[in-house]
């Protein structure tokens, strides 16, 4: 066999991604504990969005990457990036319907979406009395609420905090409107950071709305908390935007005494522009199965890659797959 390397080029751009992703591995990070499912969960000082472009000559076929939320995705559809990795699925479901942030239809489609199960949470203390999201409306109860950071406009704002607000809207009420009923507002950067933990079993709040409830669902439930139901008015107002229906149910959390209706905040989706080459599409899933067992999963399992065009309760797409995606999973064998 003769001996085989990458030119020189490559050689550096490819060192380079090495190094990025072993930081991740590096000093610069911390391990912090994730309660409900009892594993540690690494940190880091070093910055967790992407930015990434390949090919700069004329002859290239230019792809960029990144991660976000919104704008990413509106960054697509204008050509910006050649892809963008977000969460969850139903950013894209609203950019291509012209729904919530996204002010018309954009044209977009679907690589692969990666399993990451989720839904929304509402929970409130027992003690508070509240059964019922109109309820806090209705008697402009000022809750002490964990929530997630609060941005200055909606496409600024992360996915959990325009979800939120928007059940809140088609609730009756608005976060501003806590506060002013005297209510008070803890910020947390993330669903799982361990002050949120702490403020649930010290008591220093008493409802708490986000996503990412793997991470501190069962906490508030060992606590007095109950979750209060998302339906009515309310679940038809957010799957008009394009939300799915969704069940907490005590095959999720112990101590449930009943299935809670809520949405879905499901699948990591990965996407495109409908009118990216074929041929490119389908080197992209190529490069995914290649380094499945190097790409990080959130259910703790190895990749399934025929799990990413599944449409499963972890992996939920309502916006269909490229051409050049579906005929790499269907020659694959993954896509009947």
């Amino acid at each position: 066999m003769p001996t085989t390397r990458y030119n020189a080029g490559i050689q550096r751009a490819k060192g380079l991604l090495e190094l990025a992703a072993a930081l991740y591995d590096g000093s610069l990070s911390y391990q912090t504990k994730r309660a409900a499912e009892g594993v540690l969960q690494t940190d880091t000082r070093v910055g967790r969005v992407v930015r990434l472009s390949l090919g700069a000559r004329a002859n290239d076929i230019p792809i960029s990457f990144a991660t976000g939320s919104f704008r990413e995705i509106i960054a697509v559809a204008n050509g910006k990036y050649s892809m963008a990795w977000v969460n969850p699925s139903v950013l894209l479901t609203m950019a291509c319907r012209g729904k919530g942030p996204f002010r018309r239809p954009l044209p977009l489609r679907t690589i692969a979406v990666f399993p990451s199960w989720d839904v929304m949470g509402f929970a409130v203390h027992e003690s508070t009395g509240i059964t019922s999201l109109a309820q806090i409306a209705r008697e402009k109860i000022p809750l002490s609420l964990s929530t997630g950071r609060i941005a200055q406009n909606e496409l600024a704002s992360s996915a959990t905090m325009f979800t939120v607000s928007a059940v809140l809207k088609a609730a009756g009420f608005s976060l501003s409107q806590v506060r002013r009923w005297g209510g008070k507002i803890h910020e947390a950067p993330r669903p799982s950071d361990p002050s949120r933990r702490a403020a649930i079993e010290s008591g220093t709040v008493n409802a708490i709305f986000d996503e990412g409830i793997k991470s501190w669902g069962q906490t508030a439930l060992d606590n007095g908390f109950r979750y209060l139901p998302v339906e009515g008015k309310v679940l038809k107002q957010l799957t008009s935007l394009g939300y799915r229906p969704a069940v907490l149910s005590n095959s999720h959390f112990k101590g449930l005494a009943e299935d809670i209706p809520t949405i879905d905040f499901s699948g990591w989706p990965m996407i495109v522009h409908a009118d990216m080459a074929d041929e490119v599409a389908y080197a992209l899933c190529e490069a995914i199965e290649t380094r499945r067992d190097l790409v990080p999963t959130d259910n703790y399992k190895p990749l399934d890659i025929a799990q990413l065009c599944a449409n499963d309760e972890e992996a939920p797409y309502d916006v269909a797959l490229h051409a050049g995606a579906k005929r790499f999973y269907q020659e694959r064998g993954y896509l009947k």
